[in-house]
């Protein structure tokens, strides 16, 4: 688990160019770009880094200042970034994972619009705490607070980092039913070791006994 930055699979996209002049100027412009990594900052969006034609680095920047390679500027709706990212960085130690089972599907995720918004899976980012020595005071392993984010590359040419909970996946060989689930947040944290009426022999046997308690 990476602190603070981390890589991420490459991704070829086009940057927005006003995020490379602080909003104020070349709006409408877009320019060829490599992502390759983030921060994680507790309380921020996920920051993205780029690299231009040029060279040059730029970090730092929401995902709302990308659009997929490919399509043109006019053509791609402008989103707000809270309508692409539903939740900040947990913590400052993200995980990046590239699901196997994931990758290659699409899926489609409900706004805030409550709109369906169509797309393909790229990755996911999800977050804990490193260290039981330094003060955990994010809520990354709080079974009803935590949340990862799945990439996605949206069909309009944007992309969206969203959570389980607000996406449905097409896996065509067996996604088969349509309905959307009525479950419950979870809220238990699963433990093995807290049952007090069992306990192993106390010997040096490699494959020891486990007795019950008389309690």
């Amino acid at each position: 688990m990476a602190y603070l930055n981390a890589n991420i699979p490459v991704i070829y996209a086009q940057i927005k160019k006003e995020y490379l002049y602080d909003l104020k100027k070349h709006h409408g412009e877009v320019e060829d770009c490599v992502i390759f990594g983030i921060t994680s900052i507790a309380g921020q969006a996920i920051l993205w880094h780029a690299i231009m034609e040029n060279g040059a680095v730029f970090y730092r920047l929401p995902l709302s200042a990308f659009i997929q390679r490919g399509f043109q500027p006019s053509a791609v709706p402008s989103k707000r970034l809270d309508e692409l990212e539903l939740w900040n960085s947990f913590s400052y130690y993200p995980a990046i994972t590239t699901w196997d089972f994931l990758t290659s599907h699409s899926g489609k995720y409900i706004g805030k619009d409550k709109k369906w918004h169509y797309g393909k899976y790229l990755f996911t980012v999800d977050w804990a705490h490193p260290d039981s020595n330094i003060l955990d005071a994010d809520h990354s392993e709080i079974p009803h607070e935590h949340k990862c984010a799945h990439i996605l590359a949206l069909d309009d040419g944007n992309f969206a980092a969203q959570p389980n909970n607000r996406i449905m996946w097409n896996v065509a060989s067996f996604t088969v039913k349509d309905n959307i689930p009525d479950w419950k947040v979870q809220t238990t944290e699963w433990n093995v070791e807290d049952d007090k009426s069992w306990r192993t022999e106390d010997t040096d046997k490699f494959f020891y006994e486990m007795e019950e308690k008389k309690i």
